[in-house]
């Protein structure tokens, strides 16, 4: 028989009850429904009720212990902010090193690379595909020698480096060691990340060169290789941001993203890898949007679902491996084209919820970024308003302050489970290759994209300035586009780097290359490397794997 409740636990149900009846009657017979942008209904208020069979040990732990729903560090960000790493590069590499050297200078500890759309498809500025491309929305890299000017007077051995590269991740990676070995410091010291999630480009971005599997097997290789050879060096991270972006919910945004780690999990330990071995070098990116609770209670649910999966799923006992390591950029798809300075704002909020949910790093999408590339002026405008954060507000002074909320820690674990069960339908179907091969899980963000342009239409979703407020709108703010002579010049720097080239090794080296990609046993970082120092270009290292490996073309309605 359960237990007879304590008089102060039914002198708690016997106010609640009063409460509710008093609420009913001033909300009227049929009040709206709040729900989250997830569809999570929202009570007026929140209450230990909400908590009853909690385990505090169990669901939240102190900081700095599993399941880290409260944080990975037990100190938070008392003794270490938060990386600020806003996201930069286009042009040619000079460019691209100006403007990180402007970041530095503005206080940011940490690069985000962003590359043209070229090199992000595997393709050389010559090409014919690539033309109007070059340089636009990233830096054009053709060689080596272009990825180590971005770093010239940056030394490797001391700049962390997030690169958002995907399909050609091997070889840009390549590449970095490659320029860092040149400039005297070797794999073993080099910081940074590579963003290396093919499976998300399927559902999301659609950067994408062979099929998923084949794609799988060349993420995996580098997994492995970097478990090798650059053990401080981030081989994977593993992304939401871009589903999110792509019109996902956060529910889904956890889930899919999820979905795919546990793919490269599987594929990186079927070639022998002990978990401990690789899963503490993991890390993420996620999306950081405008319900503001909802946000801060995804990272911590997260957090908790990850230490579960990779200690029970995986048996990792390394605690490092239960960690999940997070970077967030605010959400892109949130700034707006109308009133763009209203974009400041939301910036900053979405910032506060990531700092909130205790992210590691974060990237703020500046306020011109439906418009252009962002000015200088916008990213210092970036930079300063997360200096703000940790110098002014005292979000940084206490570790999880939101911790213990009643709303936060039913919002948590409602997230947890709506992404739980969510994964569970995934794996039902055979995991995240699978449901990219038959377009479900493409067609699920789509569905929910929809859903959101109607509300927006139909005035349920309400965005300042766009179906709200919409009086009074200001010109535009200056605006940044990169100059149609660096696509000349980055051609021209093409063609020197191919005639000062000796033939011979470039040769060899992509034959090697072929050799081993058409054996699905052997790894190809070591022939992409022994590509790149010959001077092998982006677009020669991506042909033989076109060739060998294929390309995908998605199927027809996706």
């Amino acid at each position: 028989m359960p237990a007879e409740p304590t008089p102060a636990a039914a002198a708690l149900a016997a106010a609640h009850a009063r409460w509710q009846a008093a609420a009913r009657e001033r909300a009227g017979a049929d009040p709206t429904p709040v729900r989250t942008a997830s569809g999570i209904d929202v009570a007026p208020c929140y209450s230990p009720l909400d908590r009853a069979g909690a385990d505090y040990l169990r669901d939240l732990g102190f900081p700095g212990a599993a399941p880290f729903t409260r944080g990975l560090r037990a100190s938070g960000y008392r003794g270490r902010p938060w990386t600020i790493r806003q996201y930069a590069g286009y042009g040619t590499a000079e460019e691209t090193n100006r403007r990180f050297r402007f970041l530095a200078g503005s206080g940011q500890r940490g690069l985000s690379m962003a590359f043209d759309l070229p090199t992000q498809m595997g393709l050389d500025s010559d090409d014919p595909r690539a033309r109007g491309e070059v340089g636009q929305v990233g830096v054009a890299i053709d060689t080596v020698d272009d990825l180590a000017a971005c770093f010239a007077d940056l030394p490797l051995d001391a700049v962390s480096t997030s690169m958002t590269i995907n399909a050609p991740a091997p070889v840009l990676v390549a590449m970095y060691v490659v320029a860092a070995e040149e400039q005297g410091v070797p794999g073993a010291r080099l910081m940074g990340t590579a963003q290396n999630d093919i499976l998300k480009e399927y559902v999301a971005r659609g950067t994408f060169i062979h099929p998923p599997r084949a794609s799988l097997r060349l993420a995996a290789d580098l997994i492995v290789w970097c478990t090798a050879e650059t053990p401080r060096f981030n081989p994977i991270s593993l992304s939401g941001y871009h589903i999110r972006e792509a019109g996902s919910t956060a529910v889904q945004e956890m889930a899919f993203a999820l979905a795919n780690a546990l793919a490269y999990l599987e594929a990186v330990t079927a070639r022998g890898v002990a978990i401990d071995a690789f899963a503490p070098r993991l890390s993420w990116i996620f999306n950081t949007h405008n319900h503001f609770f909802e946000e801060v209670a995804k990272f911590r649910a997260l957090r908790r679902i990850w230490a579960r999966i990779l200690r029970e799923r995986f048996q990792a006992r390394d605690p490092r491996s239960l960690m999940l390591r997070t970077h967030t950029q605010t959400g892109g798809s949130t700034l707006t084209a109308q009133q763009p300075e209203n974009n400041i704002v939301r910036a900053a909020y979405q910032a506060l919820a990531a700092v909130l949910g205790g992210v590691q790093s974060l990237a703020l999408s500046c306020y011109d970024e439906a418009l252009s590339l962002p000015t200088e002026q916008a990213q210092r405008i970036a930079v300063r308003t997360q200096q703000i954060l940790w110098e002014e507000t005292g979000v940084a002074d206490t570790v999880d302050p939101l911790g213990g909320s009643y709303y936060v820690e039913t919002l948590t674990d409602q997230l947890e489970a709506g992404a739980l069960g969510l994964l569970a339908e995934v794996e039902a179907q055979g995991g995240a290759v699978a449901c990219i091969e038959s377009g479900w899980m493409q067609h699920a963000i789509q569905d929910e994209a929809y859903r959101a342009e109607l509300a927006l239409a139909d005035g349920r979703r309400r965005v300042v300035g766009v179906n709200v407020a919409t009086e009074g709108e200001a010109p535009p703010p200056p605006l940044f586009r990169p100059e149609p002579k660096l696509e000349v010049e980055q051609l021209a720097r093409l063609a020197d780097a191919r005639r000062r080239r000796d033939p011979a090794p470039v040769g060899r080296a992509l034959a090697a290359l072929e050799a081993a990609a058409r054996d699905p046993g052997r790894n190809v970082l070591p022939p992409i490397v022994d590509a790149v120092r010959a001077r092998a270009t982006l677009g020669e290292v991506c042909g033989v794997l076109r060739r060998v490996l294929g390309e995908y073309r998605p199927p027809t309605g996706l």
